[in-house]
C-alpha cells in the first residue's frame, strides 16, 4: 500500500475525534485550528516557539480560542433548536466548575460566554467563593450543588442579597429546612432549586451517579415532603429550578431522551401544583467522541452536538404541551463538552525497549538440551497449515524449558535461546492471525506481549488519571512524520516507578474496533519524536496525583492573533512544579534538607570518604537539583540507548 498522510488520518483517527481541530498537513504534520478556519497551526511550531520562552516537555499546552468557539457552538446550537421547535422558553448555559478549576479556563469561559449569559455551577464552598468573584452579570446564572452546610448556604444567600442570581439546589430535606430558616434570619427572599432522583439510568462508566440509587437528589417522596416545607415556610414562590443529571459522559442519545422526558414530566406537575418553577436543568453528560467511533460505547457519543440540543429541546416541549404548562428556561452544565478539546499533552519519546530483541544467530552444539532442539524444529518447519499446532508445541516447550531452568538443568545460554526462538515464533504466527478473531485467549494474550515500549516523558498519574482509574482512552498520535509509514506496535510507558504507569490501550480506526491494544509508531532515528495526548480538559488537570513526586507540568497558551506573523501566538507561559514546590507540598522543608545533607557531606570528608572540593560539589548539585523540573530532561543529550 501506497503511504499517505490520508492512510495516517484514517488509521489514528484525527479527523474523527478532532470535531474539526485537528488535522494533518500535507507535509506530515499534526496541525490545530481553534476556529476550523483557514488559520492552521503545526504543534511542533508551538513546541518550539514554547522552547524559545523557557519551557520544557512534558508541555501541556491549551488553545483559548476553542474554548471560546466551544461555548459558540453549543449555544448556537440551542438557539437553532429553540427557533425551529418555536419553543417559548430560552437556554441559559452554565459551566460546572468542578471540570476544570484552572484560573486561566474559568475566566475565559466567563469572558467568551458574556454575550451570551453563560453562568456558573459551584459544588463546594471554595467553588462558590471563586465564582461570587468571577460572577459579575446579575443575568447570568450561578448554581448552587453538591451538600451544603449553614456557612455554604448563607455565602449562596450573601450573593443572592447584593443582586446576583443564586440558585441555592436543595439535595437533601435537611438543606430545605435550613433556607428556610436561614433565609428568615438573614432578611433575603432566596432562589430554590430542588434536584429529583430519576428511574432512568446512564450507560457508560459514570453510569452509578443516576438511578434511584444515585448519591445525590430526592426521591418522589422526599420531594412531597420539601414541596410542602417550602410552602409551610412561606417560600412556594421561591421555588425556580427543578435539577436532574444522569451522569457525565452520556455515550447514547436514547438515554438522554428518556431522562429528558421524565425530567420534564416532574417540571410539568410540579408547576400544576402552583408552584413557580422557571428554569429545567438537564445537568452534564453532553458526551465527547474521544475514541471518533460514534457509537454508544464508553469513550464515544453516538450523537452530534446538535442532535444534544434538539433531543432536549423537543423533548421539553412535548411534554409541556401535553401538559399545558409554560416552557421553562433551558439550563445545561456541558462542562466535558466545553473544555476536553481545547488542551492537550506533548511529551517527548526518549527510549525504546524491543520486545523482539532475539538473538542474532542460533547454532546448537550436539549436547544442546532436547527442549531447545524441540523449539528450534518449531520454527524451522514453521508453515500456515500447522500454525495452530506449532503454538501448542510451544506453549508445551517454553513451559518445559521453564521449569527445568527453575530446577538448575537449564544454562542460561540456552534459556536465552529457548526466549528468542518463543518471540520469532509468536510474531510469525501473530502475523498471520492479524485481524483474525478465531485466536484463542491463551494465543491473543502471548502474542500480545509482542509490542514493544516507547518512553515518554511524562506521568500518567500526573497527566491521564482517568486513564489509569477508569479505562477512559484519550486519542494520542505522532505530531510529526504522518507522512510515513508507521511499522512498529508499541504502547507507552511512563517514567514513573510503578508497572500501572503506561498507557497500552489506544482508540481503533473507527473501521470494527473501537480499541486496540496497540499503536503503530516510527521507528525511533536522530530525529526527536514527539506524540500528542488530546482532549485532556476536562477533570485531567485537578484530578492527578504527584505519584513519584511528578509534579506540574510546564504549560503554553495559545491564542490566535491576525496581525502576528503565523496568525497566533503563545499569550502566557506558566512554569511547572521544581522538585523544591512538590517536596514542600508534601510537609517537606528544602532548607531542612540541605542542612541535613550538608552534615553528611561534611562528616564524609572528615572520614576521608570525599575529597573537600568533592564534597562540595555534591552539596552544591544537591541544592540545584531542589530548582529543577520533575521531569527528565530529553532534548539536551542524546537519545536513550534502545534496549
Amino acid at each position: 500500500m501506497n503511504w499517505s498522510t490520508h492512510e495516517a488520518n484514517r488509521l489514528y483517527g484525527i479527523s474523527k475525534w478532532g470535531a474539526g481541530y485537528f488535522s494533518i498537513d500535507p507535509e506530515g504534520f499534526l496541525t490545530v485550528s481553534p476556529l476550523k478556519d483557514d488559520v492552521s497551526i503545526r504543534i511542533v511550531d508551538i513546541l518550539a516557539a514554547a522552547r524559545e520562552r523557557g519551557l520544557r516537555l512534558p508541555l501541556h499546552i491549551r488553545f483559548q480560542d476553542i474554548l471560546e468557539d466551544r461555548v459558540r457552538r453549543i449555544n448556537e446550537c440551542f438557539t437553532t433548536a429553540i427557533a425551529e421547535a418555536s419553543y417559548q422558553g430560552r437556554y441559559a448555559g452554565v459551566y460546572p466548575v468542578k471540570v476544570n478549576q484552572m484560573r486561566e479556563v474559568v475566566e475565559t469561559l466567563m469572558t467568551a460566554g458574556s454575550r451570551y449569559n453563560l453562568g456558573i455551577e459551584a459544588g463546594s464552598k471554595p467553588e462558590l467563593l471563586l465564582a461570587l468573584s468571577l460572577h459579575t452579570n446579575g443575568e447570568r446564572l450561578l448554581i448552587c450543588n453538591g451538600y451544603k452546610d449553614e456557612e455554604f448556604i448563607r455565602l449562596a444567600l450573601m450573593g443572592t442579597k447584593i443582586g446576583k442570581k443564586v440558585i441555592v439546589v436543595a439535595e437533601k430535606l435537611e438543606e430545605i429546612r435550613s433556607l428556610v430558616a436561614l433565609s428568615k434570619e438573614m432578611g433575603v427572599r432566596p432562589l430554590i432549586g430542588i434536584r429529583i432522583k430519576l428511574a432512568t439510568r446512564s450507560s457508560g462508566k459514570w453510569a452509578t451517579s443516576s438511578g434511584e440509587s444515585a448519591k445525590f437528589g430526592l426521591s418522589t417522596v422526599d420531594l412531597l415532603e420539601a414541596l410542602a416545607l417550602l410552602e409551610q415556610g412561606g417560600l412556594k414562590d421561591s421555588l425556580r429550578l427543578l435539577h436532574f443529571h444522569v451522569g457525565s459522559q452520556i455515550p447514547d442519545i436514547q438515554v438522554i431522551t428518556r431522562s429528558v422526558r421524565e425530567g420534564a414530566r416532574f417540571y410539568a406537575k410540579i408547576v400544576r401544583m402552583g408552584f413557580p418553577l422557571e428554569y429545567i436543568d438537564v445537568g452534564g453528560g453532553l458526551g465527547v467522541d474521544y475514541d471518533g467511533s460514534r457509537s454508544a460505547v464508553a469513550s464515544s457519543a453516538n450523537y452530534s452536538l446538535r442532535e444534544y440540543a434538539n433531543s432536549v429541546v423537543y423533548g421539553i416541549l412535548d411534554v409541556c404541551n401535553e401538559e399545558r404548562v409554560p416552557h421553562p428556561t433551558i439550563v445545561s452544565e456541558s462542562g466535558r463538552a466545553l473544555v476536553a478539546h481545547h488542551s492537550m499533552i506533548a511529551i517527548e519519546v526518549f527510549g525504546r525497549i524491543k520486545k523482539l530483541n532475539t538473538l542474532k544467530q542460533i547454532s546448537l552444539s550436539p549436547q544442546a538440551p532436547k527442549v531447545v532442539r524441540d523449539m528450534l524444529e518449531i520454527r524451522e518447519t514453521l508453515d500456515a497449515g500447522h500454525y495452530e499446532e506449532a503454538f501448542h508445541d510451544l506453549v508445551f516447550y517454553r513451559q518445559q524449558a521453564m521449569s527445568l531452568f527453575d530446577l538448575g538443568y537449564l544454562d542460561l545460554h540456552s534459556r536465552a535461546i529457548v526466549e528468542s526462538l518463543s518471540w520469532e515464533i509468536l510474531a510469525e504466527i501473530g502475523r498471520y492471525y492479524e485481524g483474525k478473531s478465531r485466536m484463542s485467549d491463551e494465543m491473543k494474550d502471548l502474542i500480545a506481549g509482542l509490542k514493544d515500549q516507547y518512553l515518554g516523558n511524562f506521568s500518567v498519574f500526573r497527566s491521564l488519571p482517568d486513564w489509569w482509574a477508569l479505562g477512559q482512552l484519550f486519542p494520542i498520535t505522532p505530531l510529526t512524520r504522518l507522512g510515513e509509514e508507521p511499522t512498529v506496535k508499541g504502547t507507552i510507558a511512563d517514567i514513573t516507578c510503578d508497572s500501572d504507569g503506561k498507557v497500552d490501550c489506544f482508540i481503533g480506526d473507527g473501521e470494527g474496533e473501537n480499541q486496540r491494544e496497540y499503536l503503530w509508531l516510527h521507528e525511533l532515528d536522530q530525529r526527536p519524536y514527539y506524540l500528542g495526548i488530546f482532549l485532556t480538559g476536562a477533570y485531567q488537570d485537578t484530578l492527578g496525583d504527584m505519584h513519584n513526586l511528578f509534579g506540574r507540568m510546564d504549560e503554553a497558551h495559545v491564542v490566535l492573533d491576525k496581525d502576528e506573523e503565523g496568525g497566533w501566538y503563545i499569550e502566557e507561559t506558566l512554569k511547572g512544579d521544581t522538585v523544591q514546590d512538590v517536596l514542600e507540598e508534601n510537609g517537606y522543608a528544602p532548607a531542612e534538607l540541605v542542612r541535613s545533607m550538608k552534615l553528611q557531606v561534611e562528616q564524609a570528608i572528615r572520614s576521608d570518604v570525599v575529597r573537600p572540593n568533592e564534597g562540595m560539589r555534591i552539596l552544591a548539585e544537591f541544592e540545584k537539583a531542589l530548582s529543577q523540573y520533575t521531569y527528565l530532561r530529553v532534548s539536551d543529550r542524546e537519545k536513550a540507548t534502545e534496549e
